[in-house]
């Protein structure tokens, strides 16, 4: 009856039935240029996502996917995530051959049922369907028809047709119904056209559809995917979930309705109030307030992910926190606004795309694109971010989680759309002096002092602050690039603060680190700091070069090496001063001793496909002069 329903229900134009009719999904139907480069077909989809008052709506999907090879059967699945706000009303499925004959049909009881839970440090209600065919003989195709149930209308579902490499698609379509008077917004990327639009008896439909494109493939340093495939964004201007209701219609609507959720939320209980005063009614400095209770809230609290409900938006209040010692990132950032304003400084609850998600945030086109929550803390002079999930975060770093990307800060008045630090290359500094000794078997003994500052730093300061003494020299012992090496002796020290560094002490034995062919020594000068990456000559490149990190390394490393050694060959000195970054290195001798300097900076920026070329030119100079090599010959 459902199914007969939604057909019942589909307008004329939209009910263009696109599935398989007796050898319809035969490999052989499929136009060559769809089946180069592609693990995987999209032969046919339609999501239609209906919205059907203020406070439902229902998500129809179905789809066929005709799988290649083994790198496509990741996608030959059905997965249908469910918790209070979704219900999975059917699942069905049917399996084809290559020459486009069914096999089999999908039976209920193959269908798995599991909960969302990532590991023992997280607490959800939500669950998942999963259905899989498991078929091994390519090429194959998988048909699924599914439909979501919400109770809610703050989920829209985002058309991404073409959603990762290697995709190709035949046809995609995407339908919006919304009932009279409903306003929705929506925003696209790489798809020129207007969506066709028609009024209904009970709303308006809107359709998006793409047809025959070919298979993306991913080249070094790409952009965005928003600016390389067609997408679609879909939202809501009013909207109800758990019978709140909210505005998206912009970023300061959207604040008003976190705020509201998270009202009420920051009552701390009467030994904490205290433990607060305790702390700082002495001090008189707010940096250094802010920095005594970020270390209270990190000592006495750690990190588990709570996805209850609403609490997937809406955090655990303060005294829950303070009575459990635990709580997710909402509920910990909640709590760290509670301490702070017991002391009398004012912060902001902030919500963030983490992790990747500075590459594609669409600013103008309000909507919960968030994954994270943390805190700042606006001061006179200055500002101040904290990381609430981390127990040994220094307070004021933003590492490459959280920096350099907009982050909505909520406030009574609503909320307002900034931007988080960026590290520059003038911050993140590598310093590194070495000082050695090659023996005249060809041993290197050697001393290596580095500084490491803000991003620098990041890798060696989880490594320190996560591992033992023994996983640590485990770490040191494999990451370091010298032929059967020994680690003699490593220290830390740190300097947690807004802008960190780790100074970092190594002692190292490197046999055969010097080739020895008769009476002569081949030595590379550069002894750590080495650049890895070579890249592949495109011609045919397509997208823009982005390139996201940027940091400064300076070196310098004194070898002494046997008496009685004289040189033969010294590499000239480089420099090299490019759009992509500068670099320089130069070898002296001096007695006994070869004194080796090296100096790189590498920029961040977009840079078109035709400049593709000079980088590849740029990374392999780099790559050869760090193992350019000094050759000494004994004197007669």
């Amino acid at each position: 009856m459902l199914r007969q329903w939604m057909v019942a229900a589909v307008l004329s134009f939209l009910a263009i039935n696109v599935f398989a009719y007796d050898d319809e999904y035969a490999i052989s139907r499929v136009p060559a240029a769809l089946i180069r480069n592609a693990d995987v077909i999209k032969r046919s989809e339609e999501i239609r996502f209906d919205i059907l008052d203020g406070s439902r709506s229902r998500l129809y999907h179905k789809y066929a996917l005709t799988i290649l090879n083994e790198n496509g059967d990741r996608y030959a699945r059905a997965v249908m995530f469910y918790d209070k706000f979704r219900e999975v009303k059917s699942i069905e499925g049917t399996l084809y051959s290559a020459d486009g004959k069914k096999i089999k049909g999908l039976r209920k009881n193959e269908i798995g049922d599991f909960s969302a839970n990532s590991s023992v440090s997280s607490v959800d209600d939500g669950r998942y369907k999963l259905h899989e065919f498991h078929h091994k003989i390519y090429p194959y195709t998988v048909e699924y028809e599914t439909v979501l149930q919400y109770s809610s209308t703050f989920y829209f579902p985002v058309w991404d047709p073409i959603d990762n490499e290697k995709v190709s698609v035949v046809r995609s379509t995407f339908i919006v119904t919304a009932p009279q008077g409903y306003q929705i917004r929506y925003k696209s990327f790489n798809y020129e056209k207007d969506p066709l639009k028609e009024d209904t008896k009970t709303g308006t439909a809107y359709r998006w559809e793409v047809l025959n494109v070919e298979a993306i493939q991913l080249e070094y340093a790409y952009p965005s995917w928003n600016r390389i495939a067609p997408m679609v964004y879909v939202g809501p201007t009013k909207f109800e979930i758990e019978k709140y209701t909210g505005d998206m219609s912009s970023w300061e609507e959207f604040g008003k309705f976190i705020y509201t959720l998270n009202q009420g939320r920051d009552k701390l209980p009467d030994d904490i109030k205290q433990k607060v005063h305790q702390l700082t009614d002495g001090l008189t400095d707010p940096k250094e307030k802010i920095t005594v209770l970020y270390k209270y809230m990190q000592d006495n609290t750690r990190y588990i992910s709570v996805q209850l409900g609403i609490g997937g938006y809406q955090p655990f209040d303060a005294n829950y926190v303070a009575s459990k010692k635990y709580g997710d990132c909402k509920a910990l950032s909640n709590y760290m606004y509670a301490l702070l304003k017991e002391a009398g400084i004012r912060s902001c609850y902030t919500l963030v795309k983490a992790g990747a998600g500075r590459h594609f945030f669409i600013e103008d086109f309000t909507s919960s694109q968030f994954n994270h929550a943390f805190l700042c803390v606006p001061l006179q002079t200055d500002t101040v971010w904290l990381e609430c999930t981390s127990q040994i975060d220094p307070a004021g770093y933003l590492g490459e989680f959280t920096d350099d990307r907009p982050v909505l800060l909520i406030e009574e008045t609503g909320g307002k759309l900034v931007r988080t630090p960026r590290y520059t290359k003038k911050q993140n500094v590598q310093s590194r002096a070495s000082e050695g000794r090659i023996e005249e078997n060809g041993q290197l003994s050697v001393k290596i002092k580095t500084i490491y500052a803000a991003q620098q730093q990041d890798d060696v300061f989880r490594m320190i602050n996560t591992l033992s003494k023994e996983k640590q020299l485990e770490y040191l012992k494999k990451s370091i690039d010298l032929p059967h090496y020994d680690v003699v002796k490593f220290e830390y020290t740190e300097n947690k603060s807004s802008m960190p560094t780790i100074k970092e002490d190594l002692e190292l034995t490197a046999q055969n680190y010097a080739s020895i062919t008769g009476k002569r020594l081949f030595i590379t000068p550069n002894i750590t700091t080495r650049f890895y990456t070579r890249l592949k000559p495109d011609e045919n490149r397509k997208y823009p070069v982005s390139l996201t990190s940027e940091y400064t390394e300076i070196d310098t490393t004194v070898i002494n090496f046997p008496k009685g050694y004289q040189p033969e060959a010294i590499p000239q000195p480089v420099k090299l001063e490019t759009k992509f970054g500068k670099y320089g290195c130069s070898v002296t001798i001096e007695g006994d001793k070869m004194i080796y300097h090296r100096y790189m900076e590498k920029f961040s920026g977009e840079y078109p496909a035709s400049d593709y070329a000079e980088l590849v030119k740029f990374y392999d100079q780099v790559y050869k002069a760090d193992r350019n090599r000094v050759v000494l010959v004994k004197k007669e």
